[in-house]
């Protein structure tokens, strides 16, 4: 069964509207890869969240801070800062709700506390 894809909010519902309607009008520029980056690994999501190239895993540090389990999955990889989706299951059945895009956070020190995660959609 496809689960249904949902952008958290505020952050992650405007910053997805944005990215479309740039895409919608061939106002992407730079932010073109990414696009197709996203596009790409939000399909894989839907099929299959534990898929091979996603690399998905539970981050613990952001699942007791966020209170659900967080998972993390490859956005991009062998970059720099490569880019990282952070997501959830839920709120309902065979949904899975996108609250986090970062790059993998390089300071060991810091770690993943200065990612912001968006909360989950009503």
């Amino acid at each position: 069964m496809k689960f249904k894809i949902r952008m958290g909010v505020p952050e992650m519902d405007e910053y997805w509207e944005e990215l479309c309607q740039k895409a919608d009008t061939d106002q992407l520029g730079n932010e073109k890869k990414l696009f197709k980056k996203l596009v790409k690994v939000l399909n894989l999501l839907s099929e299959n969240p534990q898929h091979n190239s996603l690399e998905t895993h539970e981050i613990k540090q952001l699942s007791v801070r966020y209170g659900l389990k967080v998972w993390q999955s490859y956005l991009e990889n062998k970059t720099p800062a490569a880019g990282r989706i952070f997501w959830v299951y839920g709120p309902d059945e065979y949904q899975i709700t996108i609250i986090g895009i970062e790059p993998h956070p390089e300071d060991k020190k810091v770690g993943y506390s200065k990612i912001k995660l968006s909360n989950l959609p009503e």
